[in-house]
């Protein structure tokens, strides 16, 4: 039997996680080889969904003030491919940023895109131990909202996510737990999921290679910055803390992919355990 990793360790290690920084690093780094080939700008409160095609850059951008953004992926052409939140978690991070990978669910497993831009990086763990960018915690949705507060309102993540991918066949079965873009998030004592005040300021950005075709979705969290409580007693309606997040894809100078080429699934056979087995 392995011998156990010790608790400063990560509990999944391999080559497979191994990030080739010095191919990403320029995709990130050189904007100048970059061309824009879709712009625009997602209102409070809503949601769109968008095309990335392979080897290009998605950045999400903060355009008046801080905003919280919930992002879904899926590959273009089989959504049943989608951006697995749990599996990125123990694989990369509870918090992402520069390099880390967004993976995808089984039984594909292999990354749907590789960050390679991030201006809040720096930011690191506040004295509340706080970070950003979430996997930890999912969508506001309306569900929760009825069931914790009676609220009616059809304007959370969820919701907004819903109807951006209606228009490309999908349904509110398709949408999955987020990435959480901009979102300040941590464990308290308790073991407890807490938010604090998004810091971004406007012309913050989060980028992204895609490592294959993609759909992608973002809602601007009802939430806004997150600084006051959605709804609740004596709690007012946030509005005023909502901004708007601008999306922009961009087409790569052919000298930057070099040989890249997309990732691909693990060589499993896929049988289960369904072929007899002996363990003498």
């Amino acid at each position: 039997m392995s011998q156990q990793p010790r608790l400063t360790e990560a509990a999944y290690q391999g080559p497979a996680l191994e990030v080739d920084r010095d191919f990403y690093r320029p995709i990130g780094e050189q904007t100048e080889r970059r061309d824009i080939v879709e712009e625009f700008t997602i209102p409070i409160r809503s949601g769109q969904a968008w095309d990335v095609p392979a080897g290009h850059v998605c950045r999400i951008s903060t355009v008046e003030g801080p905003q919280v953004g919930d992002l879904n992926l899926w590959n273009r052409h089989d959504p049943r491919e989608r951006f697995w939140a749990s599996r990125t978690r123990q694989l990369q991070a509870a918090h992402v940023s520069t390099f880390d990978r967004l993976w995808s669910t089984l039984p594909f497993l292999r990354p749907l895109a590789t960050i390679v831009g991030d201006t809040l990086a720096d930011y690191g763990t506040d004295a509340e131990g706080g970070r950003l960018h979430d996997t930890l915690g999912t969508r506001c949705d309306p569900y929760v909202s009825t069931m914790l507060g009676g609220v009616d309102f059809d304007y959370h993540c969820h919701s907004n996510l819903v109807r951006a991918v209606l228009p490309f066949g999908l349904t509110e079965f398709d949408v999955h737990d987020v990435l959480n873009i901009f979102q300040c998030t941590g464990l308290n004592d308790n073991d407890e999921y807490f938010m604090k005040t998004c810091p971004a300021r406007p012309g913050d950005h989060f980028e992204f290679f895609a490592e294959q075709d993609l759909l992608a979705a973002l809602s601007t969290c009802p939430g806004g910055d997150l600084s006051a409580p959605m709804f609740g007693d004596d709690n007012d309606d946030p509005v005023e803390n909502c901004h708007p997040l601008k999306v922009t894809v961009y087409k790569l100078s052919e000298g930057l992919l070099g040989d890249w080429s997309e990732p691909e699934s693990p060589n499993y056979r896929g049988m289960h355990g369904l072929q007899p087995q002996t363990w003498a």
